[in-house]
């Protein structure tokens, strides 16, 4: 009889294309340019503000749409090796409201307790586990929102993303990397003058929402999508 059990350990995975991202950051900081930068990516574009950006893209106004996207990558032949959603904040707004339009609601708390919460999140996770599935890279984008956390002593303002917290915990779950990008002050060795610098976080502080599964990025790189490569072939090689 055959054996299920593995005979060999599968090695740790080191193709960035292979990897699950969520990227979240401030206003106009870059992060669709960096996204763009992917190996072969096809946005599926939730909203306006990538008509400056030169890659492949399908409009996504609809969560229809966002399913007939999903049926000619897994139907269609292509070469693309990364899936970029931009933004995953107007995907999720997509789902509910189709949700709400399939049970002719206007909103989910119309229905029983949790249940129009409940349907749409998991349809949300049904189609962001098959994507995780699929053999290619997917990187999802958000904004940065400030929210109050409150301690037994305190209370500290921590940057996290804009998507409702529901929607955050499905793919927080799902996703290898969580990558903060904000503008941080710094001064200049030589002249001693006050400059703005993008960073890029990877590691979680009481200050932002961030993670690395792999264990292996340093805290902090420059938000540049050169240095992130950079960072990623020598975290690897280390």
């Amino acid at each position: 009889m055959n054996s299920l059990l593995p005979k060999e350990k599968k090695r740790a995975e080191t193709d960035l294309n292979k990897f699950k991202i969520f990227l979240y950051g401030s206003p106009k900081i870059g992060k669709s340019t960096f996204a763009s930068q992917f190996d072969k990516p096809l946005f599926l574009a939730t909203e306006a503000g990538l008509t400056a950006l030169d890659a492949y893209q399908i409009p996504i106004t609809s969560w229809e749409e966002f399913q007939k996207a999903c049926e000619a990558l897994q139907n269609e032949e292509h070469d693309f090796k990364t899936v970029v959603i931009d933004t995953v904040d107007n995907l999720a707004k997509f789902c509910t409201d189709y949700t709400n339009r399939a049970n002719k609601v206007n909103h989910e708390s119309d229905l029983p307790y949790g249940k129009g919460y409940s349907m749409a999140h998991d349809k949300f996770l049904t189609s962001l586990t098959w994507l995780s599935q699929q053999n290619f890279g997917l990187v999802l984008v958000s904004h940065e929102n400030a929210e109050i956390v409150k301690t037994r002593t305190s209370e500290l303002t921590k940057m996290v993303p804009t998507l409702p917290k529901g929607y955050r915990k499905i793919v927080l779950g799902a996703i290898d990397l969580i990558l903060y990008a904000h503008m941080v002050e710094r001064k200049d060795p030589e002249t001693e003058e006050i400059e703005q610098i993008r960073v890029l976080r990877t590691k979680p502080t009481e200050n932002w929402e961030a993670g690395d599964r792999t264990g292996r990025l340093p805290e902090a790189i420059r938000f540049n999508f050169e240095d992130f490569k950079k960072a990623w072939e020598e975290s690897n090689n280390g």
